[in-house]
């Protein structure tokens, strides 16, 4: 029974996080948590070990992503390798961070953190387009997507602590942090939401390597359990491709309205009970 429910958890999460750059652990993360609490057989799920055994499942999310974004050529590679500056020593900070937080706090705050991702997709997210694509400490990017080129500019340094910032949150909730870096690539740097998709996952899939070794080195990670949750994660984000490919920019924005509110006031409705 628990192999049966971690299988169906990690194909959900993976297809809801590689549907929409987020990694899936804002979705695996409240499961565990709620059974654990309802369910003898998950008593082992502490909030260590839920975001340990939940970067390690997203490396195979990401993995399996970014190798079907690969191959639909959506994927930024040199942008992503921009934002993984201030991701890769952020998640090792968010890593060690983790282990001084108590059940109660942690579903409060991980709430709370789902709560202020959410209120960024109620800005209106219009691509910038090629405005402000030459200056100093930027980089000027053209992608071709689907026969359409697509132009935008990142900062270099805004890169790196806005993926900083995401890399310690990653560490911390072991949630990803795409739900963070998706609506600053589309806001800050015009990046459009399709394109932004595949280049979280692929920082995603580094930032979990390191995470998940920062959990594994501090003994967080329950082995007996993490590999039940692989075979969907796995095959849950080839769906999530598949499906990204067929939605509007529209359509995704509001399955992350409704995904990060709905999770949020539950996480903070429990931490406080």
């Amino acid at each position: 029974m628990v192999f049966i429910i971690c299988v169906l958890i990690g194909v959900m999460t993976a297809f809801l996080g590689s549907l929409m750059g987020l990694g899936g652990g804002i979705i695996l993360i409240p499961s565990l948590l709620f059974l654990s609490s309802f369910m003898d057989s998950f008593a082992w799920a502490t909030p260590q070990t839920i975001v340990g055994i939940s970067l390690v499942t997203m490396i195979f999310t990401a993995l399996s992503s970014t190798i079907a974004y690969h191959k639909i050529r959506r994927l930024d590679y040199k942008t992503g390798l921009l934002f993984l500056s201030g991701s890769i020593p952020g998640s090792v900070l968010g890593s060690w961070l983790n282990q001084f937080f108590n059940a109660d706090n942690f579903l409060l705050y991980f709430g709370l953190v789902m709560i202020v991702m959410s209120f960024l997709f109620f800005v209106k997210l219009k691509p910038k387009g090629s405005q402000s694509v030459d200056g100093k400490g930027r980089v000027k990017r053209e992608f071709y997507v689907n026969g359409v080129t697509h132009i935008y500019s990142v900062s270099i340094w805004l890169a790196f602590f806005i993926s900083l910032f995401v890399g310690t949150l990653s560490g911390l909730f072991g949630i990803g942090g795409g739900a963070i870096m998706v609506p600053a690539m589309i806001l800050l740097f015009g990046i459009p939401i399709h394109i932004a998709t595949g280049i979280s996952m692929f920082m995603i899939l580094f930032v979990s390597i390191i995470g998940a070794s920062t959990h594994i080195a501090l003994g967080h990670i329950a082995w007996e359990y993490v590999f039940f949750f692989i075979p969907g994660a796995w095959l849950g984000a080839k769906l999530g491709v598949i499906v990204n490919q067929k939605l509007t920019g529209q359509a995704l924005v509001w399955i992350f309205r409704i995904l990060l509110i709905f999770i949020g006031l539950r996480m903070i409705f429990q931490g406080l009970a």
